[in-house]
């Protein structure tokens, strides 16, 4: 039988004829025409469009993911994220150097804490004679950061500052929610969120159960919300419940201690008490 010999011309006639074939046969494909539509589209789209489009596609995926928690889940999420910050820790808890004989929850002891640097901290105790309040300063010192000097929350002498109050292990310590506002910019954003994640981590460790409080909320309860209530008004309020400490909220900058007080008072159910009354003179 004789031997079919192709020609080089027939041979490159042949490929590009294959070739057409199969490109014919793939541009016909539903998908394939899908697809390439879309790279005609915005294959000459800037990267800031085709950006946009991903993270529009994002945020609808994450609502939509949220949108379907139902309630329970939620507060199953909210109750967990408490626990994580309540103390005691549970038994047995060797090493802890926590003595089990101060254990109590049901203290009369409430915390409120600014978490800003120039914050503060303040002590409610209820006593047979009424209630005492303190208030302290949030230590801080000065560092260095790049070549400029900032004001650091101090966690040393913060952790002796709270020893010093002798708390039953379990007391409530109520902690202004950090949230950023686009207007602080990224130093205060992180200044912010390093001053609230400090101060978590120093209660929880020394022993106290912390709870979360947004601004909106303890302000809505002193009627404080809202661009017409300036920080004047928290030491205004404050001065009014604890007469005791109006002279340690004189100065503008003593906002910060004005604040930890009124957020102690709403730990402590004082904020339901319309108009302000002294407190210090109550005795439950």
């Amino acid at each position: 039988m004789g031997t079919l010999h192709t020609q080089p011309s027939q041979a490159h006639f042949m490929n590009s004829l294959s070739s057409k074939l199969n490109s014919s046969l793939f541009l016909s494909s539903p998908v394939t025409t899908r697809l390439v539509s879309f790279l005609c589209t915005h294959a000459s789209s800037p990267p800031s469009k085709l950006q946009s489009l991903t993270t529009s596609r994002r945020t609808r995926s994450n609502a939509a993911s949220r949108n379907s928690l139902k309630g329970s889940d939620v507060a199953v999420l909210k109750e967990n994220w408490l626990d994580s910050l309540s103390c005691p820790l549970p038994e047995p808890y060797s090493g802890s150097g926590m003595d089990s004989s101060r254990c109590s929850v049901g203290s009369d002891l409430v915390l409120g804490v600014d978490p800003d640097v120039s914050g503060a901290i303040a002590v409610l105790r209820t006593e047979e004679s009424g209630l005492s309040a303190q208030v302290f300063d949030s230590p801080r010192l000065p560092i260095l950061v790049g070549n400029r000097v900032r004001r650091r929350l101090d966690a040393k002498s913060i952790v002796q500052l709270l020893r010093g109050f002798d708390a039953p292990i379990g007391t409530t310590a109520y902690l202004e929610q950090s949230i950023p506002y686009p207007q602080d910019g990224k130093q205060g954003w992180w200044s912010g969120g390093f001053g609230y994640g400090l101060w978590i981590g120093i209660l929880v460790a020394s022993g106290f159960s912390v709870v979360p409080v947004p601004s909106s909320v303890w302000k809505n309860e002193f009627q404080l919300s809202g661009s017409s209530c300036p920080k004047d008004d928290s030491r205004r309020v404050a001065s009014t419940l604890f007469p005791s400490l109006s002279s340690q909220l004189k100065r503008k900058k003593d906002h910060g201690r004005a604040e930890a007080l009124l957020i102690a008072a709403y730990g402590k159910g004082l904020a339901t008490l319309k108009p302000p009354v002294n407190v210090e003179e109550l005795v439950h």
